[in-house]
C-alpha cells in the first residue's frame, strides 16, 4: 500500500469534503502491459485531471459523436447544443447508421447512462461528471409480487464489483462464477422475506435492457441467452458457447466499458 499507483479510488471529482471516509480503495495488480495506464485512470477517477482536457489525453472520456441523453427530448437538435462543432449522426438508411440487417446502429438511449449505441454505457468518468451517481431498475419480488424501483448507489456498487473480481479472477477461467450464473436475491423491502428481490425485464426489448443496473446489482444472470448473445453481439465478443462463458463476457464487456483502460480486450 506504499505506492498510490496501486489503487483506484472511486470517489466523485472535486470532493474533498470527508475525502479519507469518501473515498475506496481498490487493490490492482494489473498485467505489465496495463501498468503504465494505472496512474492516468487513477487520476481520473479520483478527479485530478480537468473536465476540459483533450479528448486525446483521456481514455475514458466518450466519443462526441454519441449524443447524449435527454429526458425531454433526446434528439439530435440537443445534441447539437452541446456540441455544436460536431456533425450528430443521422437516423437514415445510409450504410454508416445501418447495419447489414437494415437496423439503426443507433438508438435513443433508453436511459441517463446509456449512450446511443446498442448495449453501451457511459464511461464511469462520464457519469460523475454528470452527477449520475444513482442507478435505478426495475424489480419484482417473487413471493409478494411486488414490483417497484430499487436504486444502486454507483460508487460503492462498482466497488464491490471490482474487489470481487480481483479476489475471483485468478480462479475464473474465462467461466462467470456460479454466484453470477444463479444470483443470490437481495431481501424484499415490502415483505421482508430474504433472497426474493429479481430484476424485472418482462417483455423488455433487448435494446432497452437496463445493463448498467444488472452489472451493478451482479443480476446478469437473469439474462437469458438470447440478452446475453445480443450484448455480446454489439461489442463484438464471441457469443457461443455454455452459458457461464457468455455470462462472464458481458460482466468484463461492460467493465471494459465504464473502465475501458482497466478492462482489455483480454479482461
Amino acid at each position: 500500500m506504499e505506492n498510490s499507483e496501486d489503487f483506484l479510488t472511486l470517489s466523485p471529482p472535486g470532493n474533498n469534503s470527508d475525502a479519507k471516509s469518501a473515498r475506496l480503495f481498490l487493490t490492482i495488480n494489473p498485467p505489465p502491459t496495463m501498468q503504465k495506464h494505472l496512474s492516468l485512470i487513477n487520476n481520473i477517477v479520483a478527479g485530478d485531471m480537468h473536465l476540459n482536457a483533450p479528448s486525446t489525453a483521456l481514455s475514458l472520456s466518450i466519443s462526441p459523436m454519441l449524443s447524449p441523453y435527454t429526458a425531454s427530448n433526446p434528439n439530435k437538435d440537443n445534441a447539437s447544443d452541446l456540441h455544436p462543432n460536431v456533425p450528430v449522426p443521422g437516423f437514415s438508411s445510409s450504410p454508416r447508421t445501418r447495419s447489414r440487417r437494415g437496423k439503426s446502429k443507433t438508438i435513443t438511449p433508453p436511459f441517463p447512462w446509456a449512450t446511443n449505441r446498442r448495449a453501451t454505457v457511459h464511461s464511469y468518468k462520464y457519469l460523475l461528471q454528470n452527477k449520475i451517481v444513482t442507478i435505478t431498475g426495475k424489480v419484482k419480488c417473487k413471493r409478494c409480487d411486488e414490483r417497484f424501483e430499487m436504486e444502486l448507489d454507483l460508487k460503492s456498487k462498482l466497488g464491490e464489483l471490482l474487489k470481487f473480481i480481483q479476489k475471483k479472477k485468478c480462479i475464473m477461467h474465462d467461466r462467470a462464477p456460479n454466484v453470477w450464473v444463479v444470483p443470490v436475491l437481495p431481501k424484499c423491502e415490502h415483505c421482508g422475506r430474504e433472497n426474493s428481490v429479481e430484476p424485472f425485464l418482462g417483455d423488455t426489448k433487448r435494446r432497452a435492457i437496463n445493463w448498467l443496473f444488472l452489472l451493478l446489482a451482479q443480476m446478469l444472470g437473469f439474462c437469458n441467452l438470447k440478452q446475453l448473445q445480443y450484448f455480446c453481439k454489439h461489442n463484438n465478443n464471441h457469443r457461443t458457447g455454455a452459458k457461464d462463458r457468455i455470462v462472464y463476457s458481458t460482466y468484463m464487456g461492460l467493465c471494459k466499458q465504464l473502465l475501458p483502460e482497466l478492462f482489455d480486450s483480454r479482461s
